[in-house]
């Protein structure tokens, strides 16, 4: 009786089960380690989303393409894993991310973007373009990751949103140390970046530390800035939608008086804290600003300057930040832009008089 009991359960489990359908495979997620020598863009090419590609300590001379969504690529230990560039004698393939001069790239496209991938725990440094250039991604987190001397950016990114960038150090890069933009090849509108955020970074030494640019929704909070030519640059242009509500919070910007040459694009920098160029209904608060001094245009504690190109800074509101020492002022409004409001501010000096 027991037998046929059992017998019974089996076969009405094997009933449901041809009524059901065979389960999906289920993907386990795996761990693919590579040691210094061996190729990182092999295990990349064979991880599934879900899975995590581990550099063991060591350094090394490649770059790595990143497409499929849902990797993580982490080494063991932030200063002990180093990506730097392959030999020059070495042969670099047609349009990969080492040709480009880029450290590890996050590819997407417009049709579909590279969903879910994280990057930490290791150190991108001495490419002669970007250390990290990450493109149409979604959900990208950029963690405990250190950038330093590479030629333009740190870390970048272009038409992405949702990102997480937190917990870095970029240093002594060519531009800025973390740059956020819609765009560097068209004109178009301001991106909406569905609520990125950019904090506890520690950013030194750089031209910029971080820029947004021609970017929506994002917030820049509890960083570092010290040493760069500029703190923090939000900056729009004449484009619709409008580059805008982002918010720049509790950050701590001290004496970012590197001094940098002019450009095609913009004046020569030194001693700028926060700037607003083109950007409308932004909050800048709560923000430990001191000892930012220059004599660029750009220079001083917080700063609104109208666009290269003549766009306006409208609506913003700068309230509750504490200004020391800025040169030539802790606030400046040479914007002519209007309904900018400047509130409870704790500074000394402003341009004109009366902000503070």
């Amino acid at each position: 009786m027991k037998k046929c009991h059992i017998a019974y359960l089996v076969c009405t489990a094997a009933l449901a089960g041809s009524a059901l359908g065979a389960a999906p495979p289920v993907h386990h997620r795996a761990v693919h380690v590579v040691h210094p020598g061996q190729s990182i863009q092999k295990a990349v090419d064979a991880a599934a989303a879900g899975d995590t590609v581990l550099l063991t300590r060591g350094t090394y001379r490649q770059s790595v393409d990143v497409t499929t969504s849902g990797v993580t690529l982490r080494g063991t230990s932030r200063g002990g894993v180093v990506l730097s560039p392959a030999p020059a004698t070495k042969k670099k393939a047609p349009n990969s991310c080492a040709e480009a001069g880029n450290g590890i790239c996050v590819v997407g496209t417009k049709q579909r973007k590279v969903e879910d991938v994280t990057i930490a725990d290791l150190t991108v440094s001495g490419f002669t373009k970007n250390g990290i250039h990450a493109t149409a991604t979604d959900g990208l987190t950029v963690r405990h990751v250190t950038a330093a001397k590479n030629g333009v950016w740190g870390i970048a990114t272009e038409g992405s949103v949702r990102g997480v960038y937190r917990d870095n150090t970029a240093r002594d890069n060519g531009d800025a140390g973390l740059f956020l933009a819609n765009t560097v090849k068209e004109e178009l509108g301001a991106t909406d970046t569905k609520g990125t955020i950019v904090a506890r970074n520690r950013l030194e030494g750089n031209r910029i530390g971080v820029t947004v640019r021609r970017l929506r929704n994002l917030t820049v909070k509890r960083n570092n800035l010290t040493g760069n030519c500029a703190g923090v640059f939000v900056v729009g242009d004449e484009n619709k939608p409008k580059a805008g509500l982002v918010t720049v919070r509790d950050n701590r910007i001290v004496k970012n008086n590197k001094s940098c040459p002019k450009t095609a694009r913009l004046d020569a920098i030194q001693g700028s804290g926060i700037v607003l160029t083109g950007a409308e209904d932004s909050l800048i608060t709560r923000n430990v600003i001191t000892g930012n001094v220059g004599a660029s245009p750009l220079s001083g504690g917080i700063v609104l300057f109208k666009s290269i190109v003549g766009a306006a800074s409208e609506r913003n509101r700068i309230s509750d930040n504490r200004l020391r020492d800025n040169a030539p002022a802790d606030l400046v409004n040479a914007d002519t832009g209007k309904g900018n409001t400047f509130e409870r501010n704790d500074c000394r000096a402003s341009r004109p008089t009366g902000l503070c």
